[in-house]
């Protein structure tokens, strides 16, 4: 028996990522703004993709960008309870990584790489790394 191989196009890809990453950013209270910075768009392009039928193309910035964030929410989800999990991002820190800066500032501030290290940080925390 043989496994149909299933390839998804970009525009479905594109789709999910952005209804996925919608989600945590309203879980998480941003504003359009921080939401956008967040994912390397612009005001304008971040308004347009929470529409669903949105066809813009993400770029791989973009999409990496969404990846690590969703797998930011889920960090935090699975270490912190409910409140402390849906504020976390959006509170000010002073570990090492934000210096008293809230994370979602120095995410939008330091790109894809800050992204990852947080990510980073909390995969660590999770994992008593």
């Amino acid at each position: 028996m043989q496994v149909a191989e299933k390839i998804r196009e970009p525009a479905q890809i594109n789709a999910v990522a952005l209804k996925a990453y919608a989600r945590v950013a309203d879980a998480w209270g941003l504003s359009l703004k921080e939401a956008a910075g967040l994912a390397g768009m612009s005001g304008g392009t971040g308004e347009r993709a929470k529409k669903p039928d949105f066809a813009g193309e993400l770029t791989k910035d973009q999409l990496l960008r969404l990846s690590a964030v969703i797998g930011i929410y889920k960090s935090l989800e699975l270490y912190f309870s409910e409140p402390l999990a849906r504020s976390w991002f959006a509170r000010p820190n002073t570990g090492p990584l934000f210096g008293g800066n809230r994370p979602v500032d120095t995410a939008i501030d330091g790109g894809l790489p800050q992204i990852l290290a947080v990510r980073t940080y909390l995969d660590a925390l999770r994992g008593g790394a």
